[in-house]
């Protein structure tokens, strides 16, 4: 299980519409839906991984020790959500180590996972990986093996694989294959759009038929209906965006009754000791 702690005005989709200098300015709700998501999880003990925005955490810090004191690892989701994508392998360095330093600084813990803004390494910027070994972290999960027009390299594996010399593990999001094709079930806004019964049936057979862990994502703003609209943004934007967000956490609460989940760390990288 895995929560991206991004606001909501913060996600990729929005970015030509709000400046990132304008953030500031902006009302914050994500505290209070990560304190939300907590909740969540402790009623149904279950532990997760949260790739955390080093420009959140800086705000946060008491946000960021109640994620580690309740058990949750915290991984880095770079500090102000630039996708890889708009970066060059210098700029990358810095924000990768810059928001590490700042996380295990907060947390007084180790940040040995990264994740990219949305799914941004691809096939085009692999170097990705290998910045990321030579800098210590352990793992990413930062490639969603589908078609999609933001994100999305469909060729790479559906299940986790070393790269860069074995140096690092990459888990992407999962998959399920049917008839030949690679189809989403790991999250956002997929897992709003689709019925309940499609996404239990579809993680089901990823755990039963392929002998694998599923690896699942959101936003704490999923779980927010009362979030500020914003202005400005076309109708495929909005749709995506708000998209049920009235039924995310009903949704969340019957996943978190239906399987069992764990931490990236102890789920993929203990089991390789």
């Amino acid at each position: 299980m895995t929560v991206d702690v991004e606001d909501y005005f913060q996600v990729s989709a929005f970015e030509n519409i709000i400046d990132r200098k304008n953030w500031t300015k902006l009302p914050c709700r994500v505290e209070q839906n990560t304190d939300r998501t907590l909740e969540l999880f402790a009623e149904h003990n279950a532990r997760a991984t949260f790739f955390m925005l080093g420009w959140v955490a800086e705000r946060y810090p008491a946000l960021v020790h109640r994620i580690v004191d309740a058990g949750h690892e915290l991984a880095s989701h770079g500090y102000a959500h630039v996708r890889v994508t708009q970066q060059d392998p210098k700029e990358f360095r810095e924000d990768v180590l810059r928001t590490r330093k700042l996380l295990e600084d907060t947390a007084s813990t180790s940040v040995i996972g990264y994740r990219a803004a949305s799914y941004s390494i691809g096939r085009h910027n692999l170097w990705a990986h290998e910045v990321l070994a030579e800098v210590g972290y352990r793992y990413s999960s930062s490639i969603y093996p589908i078609y999609h027009d933001l994100y999305g390299m469909p060729e790479a594996p559906r299940f986790a694989f070393y790269t860069h010399q074995d140096r690092l593990l990459e888990i992407p999001v999962s998959t399920m294959k049917l008839a030949g094709r690679k189809l989403p079930c790991g999250g956002g806004g997929y897992f709003r759009l689709f019925p309940y019964y499609w996404s239990r049936w579809a993680l089901r057979r990823v755990n039963h038929q392929d002998g694998k862990p599923c690896v699942f994502y959101f936003h704490p703003w999923e779980i927010d209906p009362q979030q500020p609209r914003i202005p400005g943004i076309n109708l495929k934007t909005r749709v995506r965006h708000y998209l049920n967000l009235n039924r995310m956490q009903e949704r969340l609460a019957c996943l978190l009754r239906d399987f069992q989940w764990g931490r990236m760390d102890q789920v993929f990288l203990e089991q390789q000791k």
